[in-house]
């Protein structure tokens, strides 16, 4: 266990109240925090004592949806996320070997990096979920393994209801992407616990058109799906996940102009009364969402120089680098019609985050880091609290997306999600009010992960050396 913390005279942020707690002292020990009162607090004697005058102490950030494990470069990526003030992480995308890992405690995690708060199997893909029968039995064989939760990631409208239901039935939650032609009203009644990307495509907006019958069918009919072939083969699921990882780097250079059509003709109808009913449904039967406004845009601006030429691309390896830049150049080759229509539905993507947040639906703050072009693992999330403010959210609603939004999603606010005592001691402080504006959130003076007090400068000598690492290969 650390030494004993003492983080003097600070402000506290409460992320419940929305309100800011001045003149205090947080006294951590063992890893959690132990008291927090007027300052004055007499430490014990080997305690280490930061002086947080003028300072904000809030909850460590979450990113609720990146890909880090698995990946040859995980120990660095994690290593930058806990540089920028994430001390939690939802991985998307796992496997039985992970799952087996984390049971024995040898995934290897790096102690400064943020903590693994969920995990999934392997994604639910036509590999394993390819009919109703091969899916429900995924579900069992997922459970079964200790998986968090399920993710789907290209399954038929039939297979995503029929997971939902054996999945209420034996108690796992489902979060991923709707298929085209999906109902997501019904999809959200059925149980679907967190819808990631805002659909993607039509899976939300079609509800939200006056066309819907004709969106749905002709999404329904243009419907991508991943190729498998009908021999099974060992190995197959690791083939089929290579396969994914290089379709998802963005996904939009293999739209076809069906593809395209309905996302153009779903924004061309939007109607607002309609977005709010769906709104209310997922309020209802409480469907979060993470709408990874930063992996979106990355997608649909691919070639914007805000990313392209993003001074945080030190981080990225030059391996990965060629990757991103290669999509780019089929990014290139599409059609001036079709990335105006693009440009257009991020736009919606931003008015539907600001009416969703209006009419109550839960929100989560994620990434898509490690998966997406051009999206910095840490980096990546600071880009989205930004994202979100030009929705036009406001900074608390931002702060609660990263911090209380992941501890209720996940059920864990008896220990995290909020600076309070007896809970865990993963926080970030600040040198501006989060409160005020969301740039604050970006102010990052220091870290205590799992009470360990980290300076900016250990945090910004961290982002040095993996730059530095990563010019050297």
């Amino acid at each position: 266990m650390p030494t004993p913390l003492l983080l003097r005279a600070t402000t506290v942020v409460d992320v419940e109240a929305g309100a800011l707690v001045p003149g205090v002292d947080v006294l951590v020990v063992d890893g959690r925090i132990a008291t927090i009162t007027p300052t004055g607090t007499t430490p014990p004697g080997d305690a280490e004592v930061v002086d947080a005058a003028g300072h904000f102490v809030v909850p460590g950030y979450v990113d609720m949806h990146a890909h880090p494990l698995g990946l040859s470069g995980a120990s660095d990526a994690l290593e930058l996320m806990g540089a920028y003030g994430i001390t939690g992480f939802r991985q998307m995308s796992g496997s039985p070997a992970l799952l087996a890992a984390r049971a024995t405690g040898d995934l290897g995690l790096p102690a400064d990096g943020p903590a693994l708060v969920a995990m999934p199997g392997d994604l639910l893909t036509p590999v394993n979920a390819g009919t109703v029968e091969a899916a429900l039995a995924t579900v069992r064989e997922q459970h079964a393994l200790g998986a968090d939760f399920l993710k789907v990631a290209s399954v038929t409208p039939a297979v995503l209801l029929a997971v939902l239901d054996e999945a209420a039935r034996v108690g796992i939650p489902v979060a991923g992407h709707l298929p085209n032609g999906i109902d997501v009203r019904e999809a959200s009644r059925r149980g679907m616990r967190c819808i990631e990307h805002l659909g993607p495509g039509v899976g939300i907006t079609a509800a939200t058109s006056t066309d819907e019958s004709a969106i749905l069918a002709e999404a329904a009919a243009g419907a991508k799906s991943i190729r498998v072939p009908k021999l099974r083969l060992p190995g197959m699921a690791r083939v089929m996940a290579k396969v994914i990882r290089r379709l998802v780097v963005n996904p939009v250079t293999a739209n076809t102009a069906t593809d395209v059509d309905v996302l153009a003709r779903a924004d061309a109808t939007f109607d607002e009364q309609r977005a709010f009913d769906v709104a209310a449904e997922f309020v209802a039967h409480e469907t979060w969402q993470c709408p990874t406004l930063i992996r979106v845009r990355t997608q649909q601006l691919a070639d914007d120089p805000v990313h392209t030429e993003d001074p945080a691309l030190r981080y990225v390896d030059a391996g990965t680098l060629r990757t991103w830049r290669g999509s780019n150049a089929r990014f290139a080759e599409v059609d001036a019609g079709a990335r105006a229509t693009y440009r257009r539905n991020y736009a919606l993507q931003l008015r539907l985050t600001k009416l969703f947040e209006e009419a109550g639906v839960p929100l989560l703050a994620g990434t898509d880091a490690c998966g997406g072009g051009w999206v910095v693992a840490g980096h990546a999330l600071h880009q989205e609290f930004d994202e979100m403010a030009a929705a036009g959210l406001a900074p608390l609603t931002v702060l609660r997306s990263t911090t209380l939004g992941p501890a209720r999603f996940l059920g864990t606010t008896d220990r995290q999600g909020s600076v309070a005592e007896g809970k865990q001691a993963d926080l970030v402080v600040l040198g501006a009010d989060p409160l005020a504006s969301v740039d604050a959130l970006h102010d990052v003076v220091g870290v205590v992960r799992a009470g360990r007090w980290r300076p900016r400068a250990e945090l910004d000598a961290v982002k040095d050396r993996i730059a530095a690492a990563r010019s050297l290969r």
